[in-house]
């Protein structure tokens, strides 16, 4: 039965907005990824990158598991290709040229030296350099996502292209040429997969929020999904990924605190709530590790057929295909 709100908003539908129906099926986005690896040789004679000196992550490994988690998590409605991986042995420019050497940047990692400031990298040259906007408007690439290291200067996550919008940093400037908007992820192989999915995490927010920023209330289910306790008590839904239903402080995860949460009703109704309301805790999401309690969240996205008040009900068409969101 239509509420008084759906009337009004079908009144005032911009033209844009698709008709609501309750059918029309939830699209597989298949995206198609160019993928550049910051990762220098720090000693010529043996030919050891970065990442091998420090000990970190290995690249290939952290994007085999991440793709497969995203796949997992979203039921196989988001499907990344890596169509092109391009490994590159420099350290990145940032905005004024500078350029770190394997001892300049060992000094800072060591805390022997500042970082360099302005510490943000040019990411203008970058896009020139790989061609990133024409990529972007032949289709030939969807999106591009960076591995970098600490002090690096990339944003976890930023878009560029006509009508790009916040996305966890401000939009890329000059990039209109791209004919669409697309999205720039900024990884760090310093980190494991759970770091990854923060920043994606972080880029869905920014993407969701604007997708429902026309609606206001009830309308907002976006506003509705990411209640937690302390913000909104006794209505908890799955909270952001940063703050779980039970978290009181950013990032605790671990919270054995039961709290009364919507979450499955989301999980498990969506978009026909029943009012299923529950005890959890963080037993939930992985009792405060990183990539559990993300995978968790992600788990919750709505990913079902049809559309309500011009969005579709299925979320991820909008986190991994921007260019959806009707500004």
């Amino acid at each position: 039965m239509p509420t008084v709100l759906d009337s009004i908003f079908n009144i005032f539908r911009p033209a844009s907005y698709p008709k609501d129906n309750t059918t029309e099926p939830a699209q597989i986005t298949r995206s198609k990824v160019l993928v550049i690896v910051y990762d220098p040789i720090m000693d010529k004679t043996t030919g050891v990158k970065l990442s091998q000196y420090l000990k970190w992550y290995d690249p290939s490994d952290l994007l085999v598991n991440f793709i497969s988690d995203i796949t997992e998590v979203s039921k196989g409605l988001v499907r990344y290709e890596i169509v092109q991986r391009i490994d590159v042995n420099e350290f990145p420019a940032k905005t004024d040229g500078f350029r770190y050497t394997p001892q300049t940047f060992l000094d800072v990692w060591n805390r022997t030296a500042a970082p360099h400031t302005p510490q943000e990298v040019n990411y203008a040259a970058i896009l020139t350099q790989f061609n990133v906007l024409n990529r972007i408007a032949r289709s030939e690439i969807d999106e591009v996502w960076i591995f970098g290291f600490p002090y690096a200067g990339f944003y976890e996550s930023t878009m560029g292209g006509p009508g790009a919008f916040w996305c966890n940093a401000p939009p890329l400037a000059n990039t209109a040429n791209s004919k669409r908007r697309f999205v720039v992820m900024g990884f760090s192989y310093e980190r494991g997969v759970g770091e990854m999915h923060e920043s994606y995490g972080h880029r869905a927010e920014s993407i969701l929020e604007k997708t429902f920023s026309k609606l206001t209330g009830d309308a907002n289910l976006w506003q509705r999904f990411i209640r937690y306790e302390k913000s909104a008590p006794g209505k908890a839904a799955c909270g952001n990924i940063h703050f779980a239903p039970n978290s009181q402080v950013d990032y605790e995860w671990g919270n054995m605190t039961p709290v009364k949460s919507e979450c499955y009703d989301w999980l498990l109704n969506f978009p026909n709530f029943k009012g299923d309301t529950r005890i959890v805790d963080a037993s939930e999401w992985g009792g405060g590790e990183i990539r559990a309690h993300h995978k968790w969240w992600f788990r919750h996205f709505p990913r079902v057929m049809g559309r309500k008040n011009g969005i579709h009900n299925n979320w991820w068409q909008y986190v991994a295909a921007p260019q959806q969101v009707i500004l």
